[in-house]
Formats: C-alpha cells, sequence, structure tokens
C-alpha cells in the first residue's frame, strides 16, 4: 500500500490539474483506458474533426443554387478516418509519456487499471492483467468520466453495434448505417455520415429530434432532419437480427404497428452515463445522486473532506468547457483551502455540430414558463441579414429571451451557419450582466457579417425602448 499526498483518477480534464505548483506533491494518476479522456480520443475534437469533412463533402449537394456545379466523385474514408487519428493518437501517447516520463512529473506516478474504492480514502486500482495494486491519499480528484449508455434490446449485442467509443473507427463505411438515438450524439454522427455517402436511418422513441433544446429550435431541427435522412420518430427499437446477406435487421414499434428497418451497421447514441458505478464510491463515503452523479457542492467537493469530483461523473453538464472549468476550480481549492472558490455554472452554453449547427445558453421558453420566470422573446431570421440573404439560407434564425423590465438576456437559441461562433457574444453579455439595448446599440456589428443576426435579434426584443 502506497500513499499519495493527491490522486487523480481520470486523465482527462483532471490532468489539467497538476502544473508546477503540485512539483512537490507526491500524486498518482489512474487512467483505465486511454490518457487524454473523452475529448481528445472519443468526443470532441474528433467528432468535430470528422464534422468539417462533412461539411466540405456536403457542399456539392447545395453549390448549384449559386451557379456552382460541383460533384463529389467520392470519399477516402481510410484517409479521413487516419487522418484525424493519426494527429489526435500521438498526442495522447504523449500526453502518457510526458507524465510517465518527462523530469515534470519526478513526484507522480501513473497507475493504468481501473479504480475502485475498498476503504475510507483507500482505493484499489486493477491492471489489465488482473493485479491490483491499493493506494491511499489524503485527497482525491474524481474525474472518471462517463460511457455510452446502452440500452436492452433482444439480438443487438449479438448482432454487434457501435458507441461514439468507436464508429469513427470503422475499417470501411457502410452503404446503410441506423443510428438508435436523437440526441446531439446522434445529430452529429448523421450529418458525418450522411454526408460522405451512407444512407442514414435515425431511430427515435420520441416525436421530436433534439428534444432537450428550445422547441422551436427542436422542432425547425427536425424539419430539417427528415429532408436529410431516413428519420423514425416514435418509433422503440424492440429487437435486432442478422440476417443470412449480413445485413442487421432492426425491428422498431410505433403507433403505426411494427417495422423493420434493414441496415450494415448500427450507432447507438442514446447519451452516457457517469462512471460512478465502476468507482464505488460510497465504500470512502462519497454520495451519488439518482442519476448516479457523484454530489460535489459548489466548491466541487463531495460530502468527504479532500475528495473533490468534476466533469462528466458529477456534472449535469457532460461538455469539456465545463469539465474544464471545474477543473480550474478544483486545482484552485486543493492549493488554497482556505480560500476556496466556486463554480459558475449560470450561463453554460452548448453546440450542436450537425446540419445545420445549433447553439444555445440560459433558458429555453419551456424552462422560463415552467419556472414562472417572466420573459420577452426577439427574433431574427438569417435570410434578414445580408450575409444570410447572399447564402441564400431561408431556414435559420435566432431567438433571445429577455427580462421586461431590466432588458437582462435570459437565453438566446440559434439553429443555422456558425451558431457555435455567433452565440458567443450573448454569453458574454449575459455573463456580464449587459442588457440587450446596450449590446445592441452600445457597439458595433460588423457589416455584412453573420453576428448581425443577433443584433437583430436583441433590436426585436419588444423592451419599449428606441
Amino acid at each position: 500500500m502506497t500513499h499519495y499526498d493527491l490522486v487523480i483518477v481520470g486523465t482527462g480534464s483532471g490532468n489539467s490539474i497538476l502544473d508546477g505548483r503540485f512539483a512537490d506533491w507526491k500524486t498518482a494518476i489512474v487512467e483505465r483506458g486511454t490518457f487524454g479522456g473523452t475529448c481528445l480520443n472519443v468526443g470532441c475534437i474528433p467528432t468535430k474533426m470528422f464534422v468539417h469533412t462533412a461539411d466540405l463533402a456536403r457542399t456539392p449537394s447545395i453549390s448549384s443554387r449559386y451557379g456552382v456545379d460541383e460533384q463529389l466523385t467520392g470519399v477516402r474514408w481510410p484517409d479521413i478516418r487516419d487522418r484525424i487519428f493519426g494527429r489526435i493518437d500521438p498526442i495522447a501517447a504523449g500526453g502518457s509519456e510526458y507524465r510517465r516520463h518527462h523530469a515534470d512529473n519526478a513526484n507522480v506516478t501513473v497507475y493504468d487499471g481501473t479504480g475502485r474504492f475498498t476503504g475510507t480514502k483507500e482505493l484499489t486500482v486493477t491492471a489489465p492483467d488482473g493485479q491490483a495494486r491499493v493506494i491511499t491519499a489524503d485527497r482525491f480528484v474524481l474525474a472518471a468520466g462517463s460511457r455510452p449508455n446502452i440500452p436492452f434490446v433482444p439480438g443487438l449485442a449479438e448482432v454487434g453495434y457501435h458507441t461514439s467509443d468507436t464508429i469513427m473507427r470503422l475499417g470501411e463505411l457502410p452503404a446503410r448505417l441506423g443510428i438508435i438515438g436523437s440526441g446531439f450524439v446522434a445529430a452529429e454522427f448523421a450529418h458525418v455520415f450522411s454526408s460522405l455517402g451512407v444512407e442514414v436511418t435515425l431511430i427515435a422513441r420520441s416525436g421530436l429530434l433534439l428534444r432537450h433544446e428550445d422547441t422551436e429550435i427542436a422542432t425547425r431541427y427536425t424539419e430539417l432532419a427528415t429532408t436529410q435522412y431516413d428519420v423514425r420518430l416514435n418509433h422503440e427499437t424492440v429487437s435486432a437480427t442478422r440476417r443470412a446477406d449480413g445485413a442487421i435487421a432492426l425491428e422498431t414499434l410505433s403507433p403505426g404497428g411494427r417495422d423493420e428497418i434493414v441496415v450494415d451497421e448500427v450507432l447507438v447514441a442514446i447519451g452516457r452515463r457517469p462512471n460512478s458505478d465502476l468507482l464505488d464510491p460510497a465504500a470512502t463515503g462519497v454520495t451519488v445522486d439518482e442519476d448516479e452523479r457523484v454530489v460535489v457542492d459548489a466548491h466541487q467537493q463531495t460530502v468527504v473532506e479532500g475528495i473533490y469530483a468534476l466533469g462528466d461523473l458529477s456534472s449535469l453538464y457532460q461538455l469539456k468547457h465545463v469539465a474544464n472549468h471545474e477543473a480550474r476550480v478544483v486545482q484552485h481549492n486543493l492549493l488554497h483551502p482556505d480560500d476556496p472558490i466556486e463554480s459558475d455554472h449560470r450561463y453554460v452554453p452548448s453546440a450542436v455540430f450537425g446540419s445545420p449547427q445549433i447553439a444555445s445558453v440560459g433558458l429555453t421558453e419551456e424552462q422560463a414558463q415552467e419556472q414562472n420566470v417572466e420573459y420577452v422573446v426577439g427574433r431574427a431570421e438569417y435570410a434578414g441579414i445580408a450575409y444570410g440573404w447572399a447564402m441564400e439560407n431561408t431556414s435559420g434564425f435566432a431567438k433571445v429571451l429577455a427580462d421586461p423590465k431590466t432588458g437582462l438576456l435570459l437565453g438566446a437559441h440559434i439553429i443555422g451557419p456558425q451558431a457555435s461562433s455567433i452565440l458567443q457574444p450573448v454569453i458574454q453579455a449575459m455573463s456580464f450582466g449587459l442588457d440587450a439595448h446596450t449590446m445592441a446599440r452600445g457597439q458595433y456589428w460588423i457589416h455584412p457579417a453573420l453576428p448581425e443576426l443577433v443584433e437583430n435579434a436583441l433590436l426585436n426584443i419588444p423592451l419599449g425602448k428606441s
């Protein structure tokens, strides 16, 4: 049994905590998978590299409206895949090498394997070869992330399926891909594979795709998705079988009866679950909520003094920028326990890099109504601004919610090109208390540029100001 000053479980955002200020701390890092965590290896970074490729591949399908006749003559899947992971895999390997062997990390020990609490501040790490090591520490940072949820569908395990962890490393593109799910992972991979020439079927249990977004946004996205993919709303996948020709038959149940969807590969994209069950936090006194998230306070500390948690393991927001923020909070609180700071989750933005893009921050209209928050709405369409007109975009729009008395922004939601970038000024205004009128009239907006969409939406808020 070896004792440490600090043990960090997980090498995603948790790995960023260690810097020169921890040089004298005896530290252990525990990693059960690939160094670097979800975002680097199977999440936001590789997926957006695929999305950018998909955006390029999709251009010929819409270019003729501008008088440009383009053709997509083919895609080289192995080249696409290997370009992406040829850049990412060395970063993961380099991060591991740095922590294990660089002089900066002389007091750091890396343990490969799954850590599980077996006593108060006692962690047993079981390596891939089955060897177990017991380590203890004064302080722990639990940053073990999450993993894909897998539904129980009879026959699915036998026929084989992919998750976001594996789908990007396919040996070859399938002709037909069935995606079980209706959230952001499903939306992004539908865009990627459809743009590369794959026939995509989206199988959604609900009657709306991206239903956690503002309903107007989700409704518009669902309408647009049905023009790009075979969308099966209100369909529950009830069985999977392998046919004699090698294809996979998915049986679904809907209000209209039973259907059979034949595909070559299946992607399960119904969300992610925290890895808390792998840690057995109760063994050290740490609590979890009904959704298996480790419970933390505003300082990111669990109910056990000296044990912190961050990221997907504990956060309602399964977002890398949130995990990074929480890691900075934990870092400060480890170094300055007598002067702790709190995480700021007031205005957490998110984006879906599908076709089209979606970005949002703050309250949706439905949330405002549920919480009895007074609000007014301003809307603007891409077609109403010069650059959107040049793009001939007739489907994208923005909506902003504001307090009718103060003009302070309560939320914003955008669907359309570059939504994730256009949203940023709204996040800034909300974070620093800038009201809608001041934001719209107190600065220049580049003309003609896409941020004018936000300017127009702000000006359309009925606040009674000229």
